[in-house]
């Protein structure tokens, strides 16, 4: 008996700019999935999903977004490189690529809300 597609994880950001939001990560390479404002699905590679989420305005988000945290993603065929200078042609802040001793060769991007992404390939 076939199981259901279930999706096994996701992300959900609070964005303050869905369009500006949905430039950047669809000039990184993530395919629009599904747009039903306030909601906007995104998906890197076919399998890891983004929601971004349009914050209400009477939402106030205080402090740096994603303090502490990485939202990883495998780099795909094009590897770090690639990624790293789309980020940078989309006027992203990139930090490396960086071989980690936990045998990865990593970027991390920073997106027009502050949440950093990690992208990583094998080193």
């Amino acid at each position: 008996m076939d199981k259901p597609q279930t999706m096994r994880s996701f992300v959900k950001l609070l964005v303050t700019d869905a369009p500006a939001s949905v430039r950047f990560y669809e000039g990184l390479g993530f395919e629009r999935i599904a747009s039903e404002p306030p909601i906007l699905r995104l998906q890197w590679g076919g399998e890891s999903d983004v929601y971004l989420v349009n914050s209400p305005p009477s939402l106030k988000l205080e402090g740096r977004k994603g303090m502490g945290v990485l939202v990883g993603f495998r780099a795909g065929s094009d590897g770090v490189d690639a990624v790293a200078a789309k980020a940078a042609a989309l006027g992203a802040h990139v930090e490396g690529p960086t071989v980690q001793p936990w045998y990865t060769r990593e970027v991390v991007v920073t997106d027009p809300d502050g949440y950093r992404l990690n992208f990583i390939e094998p080193a």
